[in-house]
């Protein structure tokens, strides 16, 4: 991990891309701020009281979770804000689902922006490498950037639009050149997909994207 001498000293929302089901619990285990309480904002089954993410998220203790298809989207903007306004910190997979290739950010959804300027915090991009393939031997890299802060940029949609459009490009230098495409045998394969899930590839045709999970 590398790059933790520029977090910032007050709290901060952490945005970070998704290349596997790993990224929260390698965040979590090893995030050198170890001042703050760490929360990941993650997605939840439409039953709470089952499901493989509830599970995880009921676990780890530090979820903040939503429900599909923004339908709780007063009380988790409210949960999100709360935890950075106390101090906290909130980790937030901006991309919205599981991006496809190591190496490469999917479009951030404005999300991001909006829990940030609501909080009146920074946004601190980290790069994750190394976990949509695994493999035994294999390098992890988790490259944080310097903070996005809020100078010049006014609240309110388009205000949330401009901080986004900022870190997706300071998360896009920090992705550049770490590509991985070459694929584990068996067991690194199912220990690579065991808890992802990408229905745009598995469904086909019959998948609908505004299915997405996440803020929009």
């Amino acid at each position: 991990m590398h790059g933790g001498e520029q977090l910032p000293d007050s709290a901060y929302l952490i945005c970070f891309n998704h290349p596997s089901w790993t990224d929260p619990l390698i965040l979590i285990g090893y995030w050198p701020d170890q001042r703050r309480e760490l929360y990941i904002f993650g997605p939840r089954e439409s039953d709470m009281s089952k499901g493989k993410r509830n599970a995880m998220i009921r676990w780890g203790e530090h979820g903040v979770p939503f429900q599909p298809g923004g339908r709780d989207i007063v009380d988790v903007t409210r949960r999100a804000t709360t935890v950075l306004r106390g101090g906290g910190l909130l980790a937030v997979a901006g991309e919205g689902r599981l991006s496809d290739r190591e190496g490469e950010a999917l479009p951030l959804e404005v999300g991001v922006g909006h829990f940030a300027l609501l909080a009146g915090v920074p946004v601190v991009p980290v790069a994750i490498s190394g976990t949509r393939w695994i493999r035994w031997g294999k390098t992890i890299r988790v490259t944080i950037g310097g903070p996005v802060t809020l100078d010049g940029i006014a609240r309110g949609r388009a205000g949330a639009r401009q901080l986004t459009d900022r870190v997706q490009a300071s998360l896009d230098a920090l992705l550049e050149g770490h590509h991985d495409t070459r694929r584990p045998g068996p067991l690194g394969r199912w220990l690579s997909e065991v808890f992802n899930e990408r229905p745009w590839l598995t469904e086909g045709r019959d998948w609908d994207p505004n299915r997405r999970e996440t803020l929009r």
